[in-house]
């Protein structure tokens, strides 16, 4: 996978708030299954706020998205494999 850091501004979630679909490149993306997700401090030393990380797979795509804690709660696109 590679480093993207790409912010993401459309990205659709479920109840739980898990994304379940989000735009890349202008192609819509489709989460087929959600691999992992796990919560990470973000780097401190880069003011980075808390994030919760999800690890999806798509029919095109492997990424992993972080969304930022409020009150920003800006999605990223992490890295990627396509």
């Amino acid at each position: 996978m590679r480093d993207t850091q790409i912010p993401l501004d459309d990205v659709t979630v479920d109840r739980s708030g898990r994304p379940v679909r989000f735009r890349y490149q202008g192609r819509l993306q489709v989460v087929r299954q959600q691999l992992d997700d796990w919560r990470t401090g973000g780097r401190w030393w880069l003011d980075e706020p808390p994030r919760d990380c999800y690890l999806v797979e798509t029919a095109q795509v492997l990424a992993e998205l972080h969304r930022e804690d409020p009150p920003s709660s800006r999605w990223w696109l992490a890295r990627i494999q396509d």
